[in-house]
């Protein structure tokens, strides 16, 4: 059993690797250009195997981590809305699938919300990150069902949620490497690279609208 733990631990750290380095590069090359397409398709497909490989192995014994599957959960979303977001471009109204991507993570965020406010009242600490990453979680979601509604929406809004939802999901990355990779469990751990990314973020978006309007 404790191979079957091994193997699926390396695999999993190795298309996490994976993600973590195409996902680096592609904010580095130029948008939208060969490269940076490449560079994302790794990227999803490093991501999404890590993640989904990470889910079970939070949960095998002696391997117990709460809060690296709620990781792997939020990837799992940020990686296909992401992606999903592409194909507004060329189009206006969501599918069942957007829907359930976005419906299925809002239910999660609001699962980490309760659990968040039972660990409070057992004041546990800990309950901060379950609070914040729900919070951040039911947030995102609702912009999407927002996003989903509107059917006029801006020239390039497809591109801002695509970058939004990519970089997210590099930030969680970047968030499970800390904790698992170098080993650093803390709560600035855990925050920061949420912190700093949201930044980054807001940086592309409002870049990305000062595009738009000129």
């Amino acid at each position: 059993m404790e191979d079957i733990i091994n193997i699926a631990i390396y695999t999993h750290a190795f298309f996490g690797g994976v993600g973590l380095i195409t996902g680096i590069g592609s904010t580095i090359v130029k948008k939208g250009s060969k490269i940076h397409k490449q560079m994302g398709k790794l990227f999803s497909i490093g991501m999404i195997t890590s993640s989904v490989i990470s889910i079970p192995i939070s949960w095998m014994p002696n391997h117990e981590n709460l809060f690296l599957f709620v990781i792997g959960v939020f990837t799992i979303y940020l990686v296909l809305a992401g992606n999903r977001a592409l194909i507004f471009k060329t189009k206006t109204k969501a599918n069942w699938i957007d829907k359930t991507i976005s419906g299925t993570m809002l239910l999660f965020s609001t699962f980490m919300i309760a659990f968040g406010i039972y660990l409070v009242t057992n004041s546990n600490t800990m309950s901060i990150l379950f609070l914040f990453f729900g919070g951040f979680g039911i947030m995102l979601t609702v912009k999407d069902f927002l996003f989903y509604k509107n059917n006029e929406k801006p020239k390039n809004a497809w591109l801002i949620a695509h970058l939004g939802k990519m970089n997210g999901a590099l930030i969680a990355s970047i968030t499970a490497f800390i904790i698992a990779g170098i080993g650093i469990n803390s709560l600035i751990a855990w925050i920061s690279p949420t912190l700093i990314g949201t930044v980054y973020i807001i940086y592309w978006k409002r870049k990305m609208e000062i595009k738009t309007v000129v």
